[in-house]
């Protein structure tokens, strides 16, 4: 195989899809991109760039696309100001969700999209509730844009459910739980790293992906989470910056991988799971989260503490955990007043006061 030549030949450009496949195109000026085959390098490959930049391949362009399709509606929601006003995780969801939809239906009219065909794609879904929920609110914020953009004249989504099974959701990771790993991925691994990070920062699994020395200045930590875009500013502990130290870590963040490259929020969840299982623990890094906050909760943090260490808004959230903290602290309080009072020691009846009319006559 011959090497390509460097530096790179004039015109040739290089692209990686969202699937990790890489692609080669030539293109002069402003025209059309010529897609190039053949292995990188290779005699085939040299060859079709030859003739691209010589105008002998004639540029595959994709065939319009009807202005009456699913594909195209959603091609323009893509466009919208109501797309760009998601968060990076939920059009990343609901990019998941389309495209299965796209290659079953996209040529079909979206005007002919019923509240049938929603509930039938809610029924195709019943096996996993939170995956039909998420379903029709996809399906939901296109069509309400469809409406107001005037593509749509009813939105098909009004009537269908979005309702899940109520669950305590991830499991929270207890004190026990916490020294077991503890236990078995001593201080200096990156198993102890990411325990660390998650439990100490209170930062998402995407968050703790992307975090590295650039989020930190004068031992503080400034970061915009992924999924809320709300800026969480958070003092470093000294028992997080021990490990921290002690720690192989990446250029660009703190937990890498082995060979020092960032992980994705999915390879690094999977990989924390797979740690998590090695110690013998039920828990997941979002279950850290939950462990953190329960454990500030149970130290007296208020509401609006929480609420800045962990992006909350609203009160909410963080009313759950101190609810909690505060009904378990009452209970210890308490619970000593139910013992049987000790011997010779009479109760007191409860005193009263007798209304004059409610004597009697002597």
């Amino acid at each position: 195989m011959d090497a390509m030549p460097r530096p790179r030949p004039p015109y040739l450009q290089r692209e990686v899809t969202r699937h990790g496949k890489t692609l080669w195109y030539v293109r002069r000026d402003k025209g059309p991109r010529i897609r190039i085959n053949g292995a990188f390098g290779s005699p085939e490959f040299m060859t079709e760039y030859h003739r691209a930049v010589a105008g002998q391949i004639a540029a595959t362009r994709p065939p319009p696309v009807k202005t009456n399709t699913l594909r195209w509606l959603l091609a323009r929601y893509r466009e919208s100001a109501a797309w760009a006003k998601l968060s990076p995780a939920t059009r990343r969801q609901r990019e998941n969700i389309f495209l299965p939809i796209l290659k079953s239906a996209g040529d079909e009219p979206f005007a002919a999209i019923t509240k049938q065909d929603i509930a039938k794609g809610v029924d195709r879904r019943a096996a996993t509730p939170f995956a039909a929920a998420n379903f029709v609110k996809a399906m939901r914020g296109l069509f309400q844009w469809a409406m107001a953009a005037g593509h749509v004249e009813q939105d098909p989504t009004r009537d269908a459910s979005t309702t899940t099974p109520k669950t305590d959701g991830f499991h929270a990771w207890t004190e026990d739980e916490i020294a077991q790993f503890e236990a078995r991925w001593p201080i200096g691994t990156r198993e102890r790293l990411a325990l660390a990070l998650f439990l100490f920062t209170g930062l998402r699994r995407g968050d703790v992906a992307r975090l590295g020395r650039q989020h930190v200045r004068n031992g503080v930590i400034t970061i915009r989470t992924e999924k809320t875009g709300t800026a969480i500013i958070l003092p470093i502990l000294p028992a997080l910056q021990e490990i921290i130290d002690a720690s192989p870590t990446g250029d660009l963040v703190f937990l890498a991988s082995e060979r020092g490259k960032p992980m994705t929020k999915e390879s690094l969840g999977n990989w924390f799971r797979d740690a998590c299982d090695a110690a013998g623990v039920p828990g997941s890094a979002h279950g850290l989260r939950k462990a953190g906050a329960t454990r500030l909760a149970n130290n007296g943090a208020t509401v609006a503490q929480l609420e800045a260490i962990y992006g909350w808004e609203g009160g909410k959230m963080a009313s759950l955990y101190t609810r909690t903290a505060d009904r378990a602290r009452l209970a210890r309080e308490a619970i000593s007043k139910l013992e049987k009072p000790e011997t010779g020691t009479s109760i007191p009846e409860p005193a009263f006061e007798v209304r004059a009319s409610e004597r009697k006559s002597e």
